[in-house]
């Protein structure tokens, strides 16, 4: 009897762990935005997550930014950027490969973070 308990509780964690993963790698494709304003500069951002092949996503990065000075905000300006980045099915996040950036998932808040600046989910309602 015990043996069958322990049996089916490593069963239901296993198969718990396996729905995470399909929770999370359903989350990742889509478009998210992040605002933040410092003494600096105030900045848009907005990342557009695509699969690629097998654990491998594109990342297209989008900045429209104002500098700031004399206490005034100057001038729109725009960077953009396309990140490779591989999915880590232990730790479900995103490694980009260039410089190491860490993207962490949190499909249950309907954001990410890369590193500790934090993006929200663009169409979830």
């Amino acid at each position: 009897m015990k043996v069958n308990i322990f049996f089916l509780t490593v069963c239901a964690m296993i198969l718990a762990a396996c729905n995470s993963d399909k929770s999370t790698r359903s989350f990742i494709t889509g478009t998210y935005v992040s605002q933040s304003e410092g003494e600096y500069s105030i900045a848009s951002d907005t990342l557009v997550i695509e699969a690629s092949e097998s654990n491998n996503y594109i990342i297209h990065r989008k900045t429209g930014f104002k500098r700031i000075t004399e206490g005034k905000p100057g001038k729109l300006e725009y960077e953009t950027e396309e990140w490779n980045a591989l999915y880590d099915e232990g730790t479900k996040s995103l490694t980009e490969t260039k410089k190491g950036k860490v993207i962490t998932f949190y499909p249950e808040a309907n954001k990410l973070l890369v590193g500790k600046r934090e993006y929200r989910k663009l169409g979830i309602k």
